[in-house]
């Protein structure tokens, strides 16, 4: 018997949602890997892992809040938690090779395309690992022809935003590019259920979690990559280099000493201008000029041949 599969329960609902968590995980990804081009070697690790996490949990909670409305109305449906938190770190880690070997590598196109490749494969993992977490009376099967499509459009996608988190500068063209990989993701996503088709088993339903009773599962899992979110957030915008720019908060104690050189700064001509340092006092006598401190006298002056 084939179910009934409803992906839109709670109508626009979720697609929306699940929309704005992706746009958000890759807005605050971009930025931290932008910021980790400009930071000193020390911190770039930090500002690389923070960007992968970003989006590899706004990718996840995409996911999850999109399939809060999907069900099937002959049976309950129920999620395997180890499954789906495995999914999670899965989505974190390919994001993460992806993002470093960009980071260091550069925006080379064979770079971005082995990076690109690495990461859409791996979000697809994420997306199918998160499928089989679910428990139903029942088997789902896939159209093989959709599911190549959506593994595609997760590779185009990965490989779109990591050539943009590398190269896209400016907060205009960072928030079209955040809105063209949440279309990407969600559009992946979406494309993946619709590969889905749901072959009931026979006998009496097993008891698991109803349409209804799916939220309450959900939103506990949700809710850590969400507060990770909110906190990504805050550093980012308080990040000292997008508040004030490059600015004395971001030199380095060579060049400020290199600034704060009395001779640079002291000088009649002004900050950078070159100033006469006083010599050693001299004294001068009938046959030229001694040091008054050594007591050394003058050469004396060439005297004309005489025949």
């Amino acid at each position: 018997m084939q179910g009934t599969v409803d992906g839109f329960s709670y109508g626009v609902f979720t697609p929306i949602a699940a929309f704005v968590m992706a746009c958000l995980g890759s807005a605050l990804g971009l930025r931290c890997v932008t910021r980790s081009l400009r930071a000193a070697q020390s911190f770039k690790p930090g500002w690389l892992s923070l960007g992968a996490a970003s989006i590899g949990c706004g990718i996840w909670t995409m996911h999850f809040i999109a399939m809060m409305g999907f069900q099937v109305r002959e049976t309950p449906i129920s999620h395997d938690v180890p499954l789906t938190v495995a999914s999670l770190a899965v989505a974190v880690l390919v994001v993460g090779a992806g993002v470093f070997i960009v980071g260091y590598l550069g925006s080379a196109p064979a770079v971005l395309i082995t990076a690109g490749v690495i990461t859409g494969l791996g979000v697809a993992a994420m997306h199918y690992l998160g499928m089989a977490g679910l428990s139903l009376e029942g088997q789902l099967h896939y159209d093989t022809t959709i599911v190549t499509i959506s593994v595609v459009i997760a590779v185009v996608a990965a490989t779109a935003a990591l050539w943009a988190a590398v190269s896209v500068r400016g907060f205009f063209p960072s928030l079209l590019a955040s809105l063209i990989m949440g279309v990407a993701v969600t559009a992946m996503h979406y494309t993946g259920m619709a590969a889905i088709s749901v072959h009931l088993a026979g006998g009496a339903p097993r008891t698991g979690a109803s349409g209804d009773a799916l939220p309450s599962i959900m939103f506990p899992m949700l809710l850590g990559p969400v507060v990770f979110l909110v906190l990504a957030g805050v550093v980012v915008m308080f990040d000292p280099l997008l508040i004030l720019g490059d600015g004395e908060w971001n030199e380095t104690p060579a060049r400020k000493r290199e600034t704060n050189r009395p001779e640079l700064t002291d000088a009649p001509g002004g900050p950078g201008a070159a100033r006469t340092m006083p010599g050693p006092p001299t004294w001068t006598g009938g046959g030229g000029t001694a040091n008054r401190d050594t007591g050394t006298p003058p050469p004396e002056p060439p005297r004309s041949a005489r025949w």
